[in-house]
C-alpha cells in the first residue's frame, strides 16, 4: 500500500518499499556516527552543519534544526570540556577571532525570532537554546560566552515576550528565569546591563506581566500542595492517626513533599530588590488562582514536568489574566507570595527549603523596608482574607478558613512570623532565619511608630511567642551556645519588647492594648528575670560572651523597672483584699492605678535599623542559590525539550 510523505510541504505517493525520506540536516547527523570522517568526502561539511546564518533561512524547520544542533553543540563541547577555560571553549565553538561577531549575529537573530509575530514553537526554542547558553556552567559568572549576552542584550525581546499575554502564557516562565539569571551574571565583578535596565523598567503592562508569571507560577506550587495535603489528609495514614491519636502528627506532615521553586523565587526578589515600580505589582489584584473555572487549553507541546521546574500549563496563566468577579475572593502576587513562604518555611531541615525559606524572608526584609510597600500592607481599605499553611501541632487545632478574618496585608505578614517563631524551636536551630524574621518584625513596628499606624492586630500573640523563644533559648543555652551567639537573637527580642514599651502609644491600636503589653511582662516576669541572670552571669565573667550579653544585661533595664514596680504593688493589692490569685482585670487595674509612679529610661536607636544590603552580606548565599538554580534548569532543559515529531507536524506543510 502506497504511504504519504511530506517534503517541501508538499504530498507525493512512495512505495511502501521505499526508505522514508529523511531531512538533509538528520542525513548529515547519520553521518558523523559512521566510521569514516565526512569530512574527507565534503570538505566543507561542518561549515554547513554549524553555519549561524541557518538562523536567518526562511524555511522554519531549518531554523529548528539549526537552533536544537546548536543547543546539542554547546552543551556537548562543555560537558566534554569541562576544565577548559571560558575562552578555550569559545575558541573550540567559534574561533576566538570570530566570535564577536558570530554571537552579534546569533544573538541578532534570535532577537528577531523573539520579537517576530511567527511560530510560538521557535520562541520556546529560542529561550531553551538562551537557556542553554546561560547554564552550560554550574557558576553562571565563569560562563565567559556570556559576555557577549551582555554585549548584545536581548533585554527588550523579554519585556515584550512579557508585555503581550499571548507570549507571556506562553513564554513567559522561560523568560522570567532567563532574566533572573541574567542578572546575577557578574553581578559584582561588572557593570551588568541586565540589571540597570530591570531596574528603571516602569512599563506597567511589562511590570504587570512578569508579576502574573511570577504569580501564576507560584499559584500553582500552592495549589498541587494543597492537594498533595488533602489527598494526605483523607488516606490511610489519616484514618491511621484518627484512631490512636496525634502522636505521629509531625511525621505524617513531613511526608508531604513538593519540590520547591528557587528559580521563580530568585526572579521575584531581583524585581522587588531591583525595581522600585514593581513594588506596586505586589497588591495587583486578581482573581484567587485555583477558584476560576476556565475552559480546558489545548494540550501544551511540552510533556508534564514536575513541580517547580517549568511553568505550569497555559490553561493556569490564563486563570490569573481573568476580569474581577464580584463572587470570587481577590487575591494579589504579595497573598500568594505569602502563601507560598507559609509552605516552604514549614521545613527547614531540606536544604532547598532552608535555602528557599531564606529568600522569602529576604524578599519580606525588602518589602518591609519599602515606603509605598508599607503604605499598602497597612492600608485599612485593602483587607485580604489570607489562609496561610500552619505546621500541625499537638496543642493546637487547625484554623477553619472559612472563619479567617477580612484585614490588612501586613497582619497576615506578622501572622506568618509568629508562626515561623513558634514552630521551629528544634535541636537544629534556624538561627539565621530567626534573625531574619525578627529583623521583619523590627522593620513594619517602626514604619506603625514613624506613620503613627494604630494596626489592630492579636499583638498578645506575637509577645506570646517572643516570650516563649526567650525561654527556649536559655533552656538549650549550653547546645546552642556550642553553635551560635544567642545573645544576638535576645537582644533583638528584648528590643522589640523596648520598641512597644516606649513607642506603643503612638502604634498600638487602643489604650487597652498598652496595659496588655505591661500585663505579659508581668505575667511573664520569671522568664525576664531568668534571663536576666543568665547574661548578669555571663556578662560578669572574663568569657567570649561578656561584651555580647552585657548588651542583653543594659537592654534590660526597662523590663525589669516595669516588673520591680508593679510586683509589689500586685502583691500588697492581694494581701489588702484577701484574694489568692488576682484575675487579669484586677491586675490591670493595679496597672492602671499605677502608671504615673514608673519611672523608664529612654532608650536610643530603637526605632533604627541597618538597611538591607546584599553585595556585602548576601553575595555568597546568592552566588551558591544561583549555582543551584543554573545546575536544575539545565537538568530540566535535558529532560523537557519539544519533541521533534511536534516540530515535523507543525512545520512539514510550510511551504
Amino acid at each position: 500500500m502506497a504511504q504519504v510523505e511530506k517534503r517541501g510541504g508538499l504530498l507525493r505517493k512512495s512505495s511502501a518499499s521505499k526508505k522514508p525520506l529523511k531531512e538533509k540536516v538528520v542525513l548529515m547527523y547519520d553521518e558523523i556516527f559512521m566510521t569514516e570522517d565526512p569530512s574527507k568526502c565534503s570538505p566543507r561539511f561542518w561549515e554547513e552543519l554549524f553555519l549561524m546564518k541557518a538562523l536567518g533561512e526562511e524555511h522554519p524547520i531549518r531554523v529548528v534544526n539549526a537552533l536544537q544542533t546548536l543547543c546539542a553543540l554547546i552543551r556537548g563541547v562543555h560537558q566534554k570540556n569541562k576544565s577548559t577555560s571560558g575562552f578555550d571553549i569559545i575558541n573550540m565553538l567559534m574561533g576566538f577571532d570570530k566570535a564577536e561577531l558570530c554571537m552579534k549575529n546569533l544573538m541578532e537573530s534570535l532577537d528577531s525570532l523573539l520579537c517576530a509575530e511567527g511560530s510560538e514553537s521557535l520562541k520556546s526554542l529560542c529561550l531553551k537554546l538562551l537557556l542553554c547558553l546561560v547554564t552550560v556552567t554550574d557558576n553562571i559568572s565563569q560562563n565567559t560566552i556570556l559576555e557577549y549576552v551582555m554585549i548584545n542584550s536581548i533585554f527588550e525581546a523579554i519585556l515584550q515576550i512579557l508585555s503581550h499575554p499571548p507570549s507571556r502564557r506562553e513564554h513567559g516562565y522561560d523568560a522570567v528565569v532567563l532574566l533572573a539569571l541574567l542578572v546575577n551574571y557578574r553581578k559584582y565583578e561588572s557593570v551588568n546591563p541586565y540589571i540597570v535596565k530591570l531596574s528603571i523598567v516602569d512599563d506597567e503592562a511589562t511590570l504587570n506581566g512578569m508579576g502574573l508569571v511570577i504569580a501564576q507560577a507560584l499559584s500553582e506550587y500552592n495549589r498541587q500542595y494543597k492537594d498533595k495535603e488533602e489527598e494526605h489528609q483523607s488516606g490511610f495514614f489519616s484514618a491511621l492517626t484518627n484512631m490512636v491519636g496525634s502522636m505521629f502528627i509531625a511525621d505524617a506532615h513531613e511526608k508531604i513533599s513538593v519540590q520547591t521553586n528557587e528559580a521563580i523565587l530568585l526572579a521575584l526578589y531581583e524585581a522587588v530588590h531591583l525595581n522600585r515600580n514593581f513594588i506596586t505589582v505586589l497588591a495587583q489584584s486578581h482573581p484567587e488562582m485555583g477558584l476560576v473555572t476556565t475552559p480546558v487549553s489545548p494540550a501544551p507541546t511540552t510533556p508534564v514536568t514536575p513541580l517547580g521546574t517549568t511553568p505550569p500549563s497555559s490553561d493556569v496563566i490564563s486563570s490569573v489574566e481573568l476580569p474581577l468577579d464580584a463572587d470570587v475572593q481577590t487575591s494579589n502576587l504579595l497573598i500568594t507570595f505569602l502563601k507560598y513562604s507559609s509552605i516552604v518555611m514549614q521545613d527547614t531541615k531540606d536544604e532547598h527549603r532552608l535555602h528557599s525559606g531564606k529568600l522569602c524572608l529576604i524578599i519580606l526584609t525588602c518589602i518591609a523596608e519599602d515606603q509605598y510597600a508599607n503604605a499598602f500592607l497597612h492600608d485599612d481599605n485593602m483587607n485580604f482574607r489570607v489562609n496561610l499553611h500552619r505546621m500541625p501541632m499537638r496543642h493546637r487545632k487547625k484554623a477553619a478558613d472559612k472563619n479567617l478574618p477580612c484585614r490588612p496585608l501586613v497582619c497576615a505578614v506578622l501572622d506568618l512570623m509568629v508562626e515561623f517563631i513558634v514552630t521551629h524551636m528544634m535541636k537544629e536551630f534556624p538561627m539565621d532565619l530567626y534573625i531574619r524574621c525578627i529583623q521583619v518584625v523590627h522593620k513594619l513596628l517602626c514604619y506603625q511608630k514613624k506613620c503613627r499606624v494604630r494596626l489592630h492586630y492579636t499583638w498578645r500573640e506575637l509577645w506570646s511567642a517572643l516570650i516563649n523563644l526567650l525561654k527556649f533559648l536559655m533552656s538549650n543555652e549550653t547546645v546552642l551556645l556550642a553553635k551560635h551567639n544567642i545573645f544576638t537573637l535576645a537582644l533583638m527580642i528584648v528590643n522589640l519588647f523596648n520598641m512597644f514599651i516606649t513607642y506603643g502609644d503612638t502604634f498600638l491600636p487602643t489604650p487597652s492594648s498598652y496595659d496588655e503589653l505591661y500585663y505579659e511582662i508581668i505575667r511573664m516576669h520569671q522568664s525576664f528575670d531568668n534571663l536576666y541572670s543568665m547574661v548578669l552571669r555571663l556578662s560578669t565573667n572574663a568569657g567570649q560572651w561578656k561584651e555580647a550579653a552585657s548588651k542583653v544585661t543594659h537592654a534590660l533595664v526597662n523590663i525589669r523597672a516595669i516588673i520591680n514596680h508593679f510586683n509589689p504593688k500586685i502583691e500588697s493589692y492581694a494581701a489588702v483584699n484577701h484574694i489568692s490569685q488576682l484575675s487579669e482585670e484586677q491586675v490591670l487595674e493595679v496597672v492602671r492605678a499605677n502608671y504615673d509612679t514608673l519611672t523608664l529610661k529612654l532608650q536610643d536607636g530603637l526605632d533604627q535599623y541597618e538597611r538591607y544590603s546584599e553585595q556585602h552580606k548576601e553575595a555568597a548565599f546568592f552566588k551558591e542559590l544561583v549555582r543551584s538554580i543554573s545546575t536544575n534548569v539545565r537538568r530540566n532543559l535535558a529532560f523537557h525539550t519539544l519533541s521533534q515529531e511536534v516540530l515535523l507536524k507543525e512545520f512539514s506543510t510550510i511551504s
